[in-house]
């Protein structure tokens, strides 16, 4: 989720968070209980296309709203990665996400009705360490072992995956929560597959987000270990590295191959190996997560790679990707482009019309909803940040969610006001999006996160976890609720 004209800016440390039903289980009752509305003062700032027009945006908080008993806390702005969970204390909810520019992780407390009672910090700069972008809520009913919030470390080669209990009192400088068996590297996610994909293993697949991104797959043959397992990264059986090699419409035969000593190696070791190893050199794998039903389709994944400018060996605009793993052995599958933002699938030449930049991806059982970056690297980009739905069954892809960072009622505001980035397409993002319906116990409710980078208020929303170091973004963000998305 790196930002071309942030970056100088940010300099500090994204898909999916993936779509993780993070619970797995009905609310015991209290869907009645649920009312849907608009709680934030801010608008909402991303619409449906008008052939969705039967799901529901509602705000659920911003940067600038009062949070109920949690003194002057503030929303932190870049809501990424994300999980939502019962709380076993109430007969409401937990909701932690983290904010990828100030490396923060915050908690928010939900009432049944969805209404926020009060939040905090788990993980403010100093334990965050790196920024931190996708992540995933493992939990009993989906994966097997949690609730566990497994949030990705970016944008050092050194970053590691935090494992944040959700539910324990705050202790949020604490770095030492860090799990180097899953690697060290310049992650954007760490995905757990459900407990039925391969029973009684742990599987989780990462994706590096760097230049040089590769796949990589950690496996345990014990349910939530996440310190004895072996780290394996994917290649072609052919050995052929090059992504661009890789065309619409074919399948791959794929591998995962281990990377020895993978926990006691630094980043910089790692990355070194690939070379020897022969992995697929991906243009910055930016999310994963998997399909949601049965063991069969638990086990066909789906991920993207954001792109990178000048480089003919890898993707320019981005792509996503179908991984399909073996039914009894997760380190053999076939892989296959399913998306593409240079081609289209007769090989015209569509760049910035297409999908831009896909950086985060939700997996339901029937769709793979595409969540873009538009403002990364390239002029091309022809509209903003889109959320795209593609159709598993057809391959259909099409647009189901836009920014309203260009709309009429938010230029020149303070939401996107007049300057030099003010009209650049894709200029917003969005980050995490959750299905949330089996925690609920309403089909089709979804949450949604906002990157809003154009809101700068002085220095209002800065270092919002009060860290002792200080991170330099200043942007606020937005989490909203969808009612009716299709699964």
């Amino acid at each position: 989720m790196k930002k071309s004209y942030f970056i100088s800016a940010l300099l500090v440390a994204a898909i999916a968070v993936s779509c993780n039903d993070d619970d797995g289980s009905s609310n015991g009752g209290t869907s009645n209980a649920v009312e849907f509305k608009n709680r934030s003062i801010t608008p909402a700032l991303a619409r449906t296309f008008s052939e969705f027009s039967g799901v529901e945006v509602y705000t659920l908080i911003s940067s600038e709203d009062t949070i109920a008993n949690s003194g002057d806390m503030v929303y932190g702005g870049a809501p990424d990665g994300q999980g939502f969970i019962k709380d076993p204390a109430s007969d409401g909810y937990v909701m932690v996400n983290n904010h990828e520019n100030t490396w923060a992780v915050s908690r928010l407390y939900l009432n049944s009705k969805l209404d926020i009672v009060k939040g905090d910090y788990i993980v403010d700069t100093d334990g965050g360490g790196f920024r931190l972008c996708s992540a995933t809520m493992a939990t009993p009913a989906e994966h097997g072992f949690g609730p566990i919030f497994l949030t990705a470390g970016e944008s050092n080669v050194n970053a590691m995956c935090h494992a944040i209990d959700p539910l324990a009192t705050a202790n949020k400088t604490d770095n030492s929560r860090t799990k180097p068996a899953l690697g060290k590297m310049s992650a954007e996610n760490y995905v757990p597959l459900n407990k039925q994909a391969y029973p009684g293993k742990t599987v989780i697949i990462a994706g590096e987000d760097s230049g040089n991104g590769q796949v990589y797959l950690y496996v345990s043959n014990t349910v939530g270990d996440l310190e004895n397992g072996k780290l394996h990264v994917l290649r072609r059986t052919n050995l052929n590295q090059i992504e661009t090699s890789m065309t619409w419409n074919n399948s791959y035969d794929v591998e995962f191959v281990e990377v020895p000593n993978a926990k006691n190696l630094t980043g910089t070791e790692i990355e070194d190996l690939n070379s020897t190893l022969k992995s697929i050199q991906f243009a910055r794998v930016e999310d994963l997560d998997y399909r949601k039903g049965s063991a069969s389709n638990n086990r066909e994944l789906y991920f993207v790679a954001t792109g990178v400018s000048n480089n003919a060996e890898k993707t320019y605009m981005g792509r996503m990707y179908q991984l399909k793993l073996d039914a009894t052995n997760p380190l053999v599958g076939k892989l296959k482009i399913v998306a593409d933002g240079d081609v289209t699938a007769t090989g015209e030449n569509v760049k910035g019309s297409d999908i831009i930049n896909p950086d985060n991806v939700c997996v339901t059982e029937n769709y793979v909803y595409i969540q873009e970056d538009g403002d990364s690297f390239f002029p091309e980009a022809t509209h903003d940040s889109y959320i795209w739905q593609y159709n598993i069954a057809t391959g259909k892809k099409v647009p189901f969610m836009n920014m309203k960072n260009g709309d009429t009622d938010m230029l020149n505001t303070k939401y996107n006001p007049a300057g030099a980035n003010q009209l650049r397409k894709g200029i917003w993002e969005f980050g995490a999006m959750t299905d949330i319906s089996d925690n609920v116990g309403i089909p089709g409710t979804f949450l949604l996160n906002i990157h809003a980078h154009t809101w700068v208020e002085g220095d209002r929303f800065l270092n919002p976890s009060k860290a002792a170091s200080v991170q330099t973004y200043k942007s606020g963000g937005q989490t909203v609720i969808l009612k009716n998305v299709p699964r």
